[in-house]
């Protein structure tokens, strides 16, 4: 039986979406848990190109491969993988990294709510022809549709010093123990290796990365990357004002501070903790410090906090913020309701019913937001429209979790260890190749 919150965002893209303005995407895998409602004191009235794989013959001397079989829970058997992308003569830790790839045995990987449910699956079958032609060091980062992944995203923990409602229960979730996370040296040799194949711009996330003790040093020694562009890091802001002087001075370039009501009994219902005089001391710390735009994340949700969508446009008319709504998403744990989900283009609405002025933006090809000015304001606003209209056709995006896995997709279910071959005494040669097999499900997608 499929699960109702996957019934449920079927549903709703049925309603917004017509059938000719999405492009074809691949149906999602089904997810855990249950949809319930919930009821709370600020509730306000709710208003109303597939083409054909070329196939390529075996060599005359070779034997005929054997014809590849469906994916089981969204994972490709073993030895498809190592016929299809790998040498016959691997060593064993790539076996450890590949493995990963058909087994999923570590429980906080079913508990981990900052890892997204894959009910929401928006893998694009559709090669983007509009990207920009770049040129990689590597075809490493190279994907069966084109696209070029200069974009790495690292989850340096788990532990956060929050509790919102949208990200996980209240009594938190199963960590990894701290033994299996990776280290600062694990972290900077494959942030190396992502970097030398073309790597350009690397995101520090959580968890909320400013727990980590030896944030700055890993800061500086990313900064002494040659080729690294961007250092970023997304971030609540409660201890980020002390810390911040000393992350610019180690190369920290880019922040995003997540904030989605500026009432502080509010923030403190919405978190479950206090902190939100101290996120606010934040963004104003990262102004002063020259951070333009200094880019905040509103998670926008009916009935919570959907009647001050102006008001944090308000933050912009003076300043160099650039605030980013985001469309409610399901997390494992956070009791998605689609009666939550404040779509794109009705918050679109509130804003050009409020300001004169609001006009598009030109969008980078890979940009995950659709950006607008609005005249007579610093900054700028907006929208992540991952609900309603996904971008997948754009992505160029990575992702390394805290314990070592490294993902292709946020939404997808496949992950591959890089940590396991690591302390098994694996080179980077060897990493490298576990990497790029790691987007072998994308390749295979082709074919389908």
């Amino acid at each position: 039986m499929q699960p109702a919150a996957s019934h449920a965002t079927s549903t709703l893209r049925r309603r917004l979406l017509s059938a000719s303005r999405r492009p074809p995407c691949l149906p999602p895998p089904t997810s855990r848990g249950a949809v319930t409602g919930e009821r709370d004191p600020w509730s306000s009235p709710a208003t109303p190109s597939s083409r054909s794989p070329t196939v390529v013959p075996p060599p005359p001397a070779a034997p005929a491969p054997r014809p590849l079989s469906a994916p089981v829970a969204g994972r490709w058997p073993h030895h498809q993988l190592r016929r299809l992308n790998m040498p016959d003569h691997q060593v064993d830790p790539m076996r450890v990294g590949l493995r990963s790839l058909t087994s999923t045995s570590a429980p906080t990987r079913a508990t981990y709510a900052h890892r997204r449910s894959n009910a929401y699956s928006t893998c694009c079958a559709t090669k983007p022809e509009a990207l920009p032609v770049e040129t990689p060091t590597s075809d490493m980062l190279v994907d069966s549709f084109g696209r070029f992944h200069n974009y790495l995203r690292i989850s340096l923990t788990e532990r956060c010093n929050l509790r919102c409602q949208y990200c996980m229960p209240a009594e938190g979730v199963e960590l990894t123990p701290k033994a299996e996370l990776l280290s600062h040296h694990e972290i900077i040799r494959i942030a190396n290796l992502f970097v030398t194949s073309g790597v350009d711009k690397i995101r520090l996330t959580g968890g909320e990365p400013t727990v980590r003790k030896d944030l700055e040093d890993i800061c500086l020694h990313l900064s002494g990357l040659k080729g690294l562009k961007t250092i970023a890091m997304t971030t609540n802001g409660i201890v980020l004002s002390k810390k911040l002087p000393r992350l610019k001075e180690c190369g920290l370039n880019a922040l995003n501070i997540s904030l989605d009501t500026l009432i502080p009994a509010k923030f403190e219902f919405m978190t479950r903790r206090k902190g939100h005089s101290k996120v606010m001391e934040s963004i104003d710390t990262a102004i002063q410090l020259g951070y333009d735009p200094v880019k905040i994340n509103c998670v926008v949700m009916r009935g919570m906090n959907d009647d001050e969508i102006c008001d944090f446009v308000e933050l912009t008319r003076h300043k160099p913020i650039n605030v980013r709504f985001i469309e409610f998403m399901p997390f494992d744990g956070n009791v998605w309701n689609v009666k939550k989900l404040v779509p794109y283009a009705e918050i679109l609405d509130k804003v050009r019913q409020r300001f004169k002025g609001v006009e598009r933006l030109q969008d980078h090809p890979s940009d995950t937001a659709k950006n607008f000015k609005i005249d007579g304001h610093v900054g700028t606003i907006s929208f992540i429209t991952s609900m309603t209209e996904h971008f997948c056709a754009g992505c160029n995006r990575l992702r390394l979790l805290a314990d070592g896995n490294f993902k292709v997709c946020l939404f997808g279910p496949s992950e591959v260890s890089l940590r396991e071959p690591i302390h098994s005494g694996i080179d980077d040669a060897g990493l490298k190749e576990i990497i790029s097999a790691a987007a072998l499900p994308r390749r295979v997608l082709l074919v389908l």
